[in-house]
């Protein structure tokens, strides 16, 4: 059992209780019965989660507006699960929904999972939208420097020449600085 999935399997078990549900959501292979859990009504939370899951590490596109929701959900550990199932999918529609999410200014908070996942992706999107994210996390005293961070590091791996500039600036940032010229040190 693949570790993400055993880690997703443990921590909703604790929200499920004895739910019967529960096991066979863990026990099915069956897509249709998964991708069932996603559209009926009153399907409490840990289900759906534990459908888009299993249905997007297995590339199947019904669990993308499911996953794209659960990227934006303000616990860390559902935006963790659904980034890594997102990353699995393969779904062309992935990279546009990740960069809207990093990009608002008002999901700030909720930004990290769509930032690693943008540069995990590697996609056209991910380079502009890290750029933009991190251009406006820039003041010394912004909350959201761990945001910035994924942002420095992601565009250190993208290695795209783009993002010299915003690491440019970056390099005065009390907490930014180190990982900004590691970054600028690794584009070509």
């Amino acid at each position: 059992m693949d570790e993400e999935l055993r880690s997703l399997i443990d921590r909703l078990g604790e929200e499920a209780g004895e739910s019967a549900a529960y096991e066979t959501l863990i026990g099915t292979d069956d897509h249709a019965i998964l991708a069932r859990v996603l559209t009926a009504p009153e399907q409490p939370l840990w289900a759906r989660e534990l459908a888009a899951f299993r249905l997007g590490c297995a590339g199947d596109r019904r669990a993308f507006e499911s996953l794209v929701l659960l990227l934006n959900h303000r616990d860390p550990e559902r935006c963790v699960s659904a980034a890594y199932a997102l990353a699995r999918l393969g779904d062309p529609r992935t990279a546009k929904a990740a960069a809207a999410l990093a990009t608002n200014p008002l999901r700030t908070a909720y930004a990290m999972q769509p930032v690693r996942l943008l540069t995990e992706l590697r996609a056209p999107e991910s380079v502009p939208a890290l750029i933009t994210t991190l251009r406006g996390l820039l003041a010394p005293n912004d909350p959201h420097w761990r945001v910035a961070l994924a942002c420095v590091e992601g565009l250190g791996r993208l290695r795209d020449v783009r993002a010299t500039q915003v690491l440019d600036a970056a390099l005065d940032h009390p907490r930014l600085g180190a990982a900004a010229a590691a970054a600028l040190s690794r584009l070509t």
